[in-house]
């Protein structure tokens, strides 16, 4: 049950939020509205968020990809650009495909996945016990199994060779730009989901280097990148016997590199 908010209440919510630097404060306060049962749960609601919590950690989820994913607190808030990877990844995907969602935060993408494809087997695997956790309530009542655990270390061996899509959201923000993010991200996601190393590269590399073992003959590998990162992506993944593209999403303001196994 959703608060009815009195014009003064809601007034005094746009206002404080937006006093906070919210930019699109009206359109969070509508979710807050929704989000709380009483004016006190609303009140605590604005005053975390004042705080500078994640909207997505206040509420409890976030919108992606048509879904309603479960996010909670120290959890990895999924981007509304990573949609263009998801979209790609669905789109390579045919009926019963073996997909892997590999750093899979909140599993956002294994959702959509098992959303959108028919059939899917789906596994997603996260290191951070938090995200574990969370990703078993977004993928798990959808039919897929979320692991713990290191890259590919916790999947089942009988996926070698056979994962038909395999989408790898690593972070890939170079170590030294990390304290550049906003707050939100700095303070309130694990550094394990947005620090990629000395050049934002490093878990790539080490995806890639296994990626091929486990992928199906025509399997694809897709992950997130910047614009400026792409061309380095594509030399890593090709050094590793994989084919890779560049795709662009100026709507997004996305870059996707999609390596095939031959």
């Amino acid at each position: 049950m959703s608060l009815a908010p009195s014009l003064p209440l809601r007034s005094a919510t746009v206002s404080r939020l937006r006093a906070a630097g919210c930019v699109f404060a009206e359109d969070e306060a509508e979710l807050l509205f929704g989000a709380a049962d009483s004016a006190l749960e609303l009140g605590t609601m604005v005053e975390r968020r004042v705080a500078g919590l994640p909207l997505e950690h206040v509420v409890g989820w976030a919108a992606f990809a048509g879904l309603r994913i479960a996010v909670d607190p120290g959890v990895f808030v999924p981007r509304r650009r990573t949609e263009f990877l998801v979209a790609r990844a669905v789109g390579l995907a045919g009926d019963g495909a073996v997909c892997v969602d590999l750093c899979c935060g909140s599993g956002a993408a294994g959702a959509v996945l098992l959303s959108a494809v028919a059939g899917a087997e789906v596994h997603a695997c996260d290191i951070e016990p938090a995200a574990v956790r969370c990703a078993r309530r977004n993928v798990e009542p959808l039919g897929g199994r979320v692991h713990e655990g290191d890259l590919f270390a916790p999947l089942p061996e009988g996926l070698r060779g056979r994962v038909e899509v395999l989408v790898a959201n690593v972070p890939y923000v170079p170590s030294g730009e990390v304290a550049l993010l906003p707050s939100e991200a700095r303070d309130h996601e694990p550094l394990v989901a947005l620090d990629g190393g000395a050049d934002g590269l490093e878990v790539l590399r080490r995806v890639a280097a296994k990626a091929a073992g486990w992928l199906a003959p025509g399997g694809h590998l897709l992950v997130e990148t910047s614009e400026r990162q792409a061309g380095q992506a594509v030399a890593v993944l090709a050094g590793h016997g994989l084919s890779p593209r560049v795709e662009v999403s100026e709507e997004w303001y996305a870059t996707v590199v999609v390596a095939t196994r031959g």
